[in-house]
């Protein structure tokens, strides 16, 4: 294969109808590290809003299990990921994501930000560090994947497009971004874990902290009360991660796909796991079940989602 093989094989397919595939090949094919980087990052990010990290450090979860909080959300995401939303793996996956966030009073502009993360942020990243940007392809059909798990979700009022999902990401951070100290606990449990994954585990932890430290924004390091880093610290952890990118773009494209299952960094569970048993159970769980809510996009054209990994 050549190097711009998988981005040719997505410009030929089509991001409204195609975006399950599109994305799994960019996920699993074509930006695997990447990507795993850039959507951990963006649930860090949503942790400054005090709504989102104040409720994750009272469950305990994010604080004292961050290893396995970690493996669970990857997993639970990965299954929908490589199996489709109409498959049997990733109907159980939503399902066991909706009834956790159902247990608790979770505001519906918070599930709907967190989604603009997923979206934004690695689009973001690309844009900056990555060994090439999304095409305009790869944006519509990211942005129509996190769509269709919204809807899944039954999230209401999901922004229409990515650039929409980028002004409904950027007003929402700017108005609620704050500082909480459960939300500071999170957000430095997650940093400790982020010190122990290989080859981080190679370099002292305080040296790997102020590494994440100098790619987050001024907004962000506020909202945690985190130092904010020096010109050389932000210009070292920039060109490093910019190199890495020049360099990836002479490696040949993978051939064979990588999901968050197989990555080093998921460790909970060595000898296997049960998508039913992945997460929290709190009490009120398991909670009433609920299904997805019709667009107008459902009557005009259906989805594809056949599950099984593109070829």
């Amino acid at each position: 294969m050549k190097r711009y093989a998988w981005r040719d094989r997505i410009e030929s397919m089509d991001p409204e109808r195609d975006f399950h595939d599109i994305y799994r090949i960019m996920v699993a094919h074509e930006f695997p590290w990447d990507m795993n980087q850039s959507l951990s990052f963006a649930l860090f990010r949503t942790y400054a809003v005090p709504g989102i990290g104040a409720l994750l450090a009272s469950t305990g979860e994010f604080t004292e299990r961050t290893q396995k909080r970690y493996d669970d959300t990857g997993l639970i995401l990965d299954a929908v990921l490589e199996h489709g939303f109409s498959s049997d793996s990733g109907r159980r996956a939503i399902r066991r994501m909706n009834r956790m966030h159902r247990a608790y009073s979770i505001p519906d502009e918070e599930m709907r930000y967190v989604l603009c993360t997923f979206v934004v942020t690695p689009m973001r990243w690309m844009d900056a560090y990555g060994w090439r940007s999304f095409t305009e392809t790869e944006r519509i059909a990211s942005a129509n994947y996190y769509r269709e798990l919204g809807r899944h979700m039954n999230i209401r009022d999901i922004p229409a497009t990515y650039r929409e999902f980028c002004e409904v990401m950027d007003a929402y951070e700017a108005e609620h971004f704050r500082h909480d100290p459960g939300a500071r606990a999170v957000a430095d449990s997650t940093l400790e874990l982020m010190t122990t994954f290989p080859p981080n585990n190679r370099a002292p932890a305080g040296l790997m902290r102020r590494f994440a430290r100098a790619l987050m924004d001024d907004a962000l390091l506020e909202a945690f009360d985190y130092p904010r880093p020096s010109r050389a610290m932000r210009a070292l952890s920039r060109t490093a991660l910019r190199l890495r990118g020049r360099f990836v773009r002479f490696l040949p494209p993978r051939t064979s796909p990588k999901y968050a299952r197989q990555s080093a960094n998921i460790r909970s569970y060595p000898d296997g796991y049960d998508l039913d048993r992945l997460g929290t159970f709190p009490p009120g769980c398991p909670v009433p079940e609920l299904g997805p809510q019709p667009t107008a996009q459902d009557t005009a054209r259906p989805h594809s989602n056949a599950p099984g990994s593109p070829r």
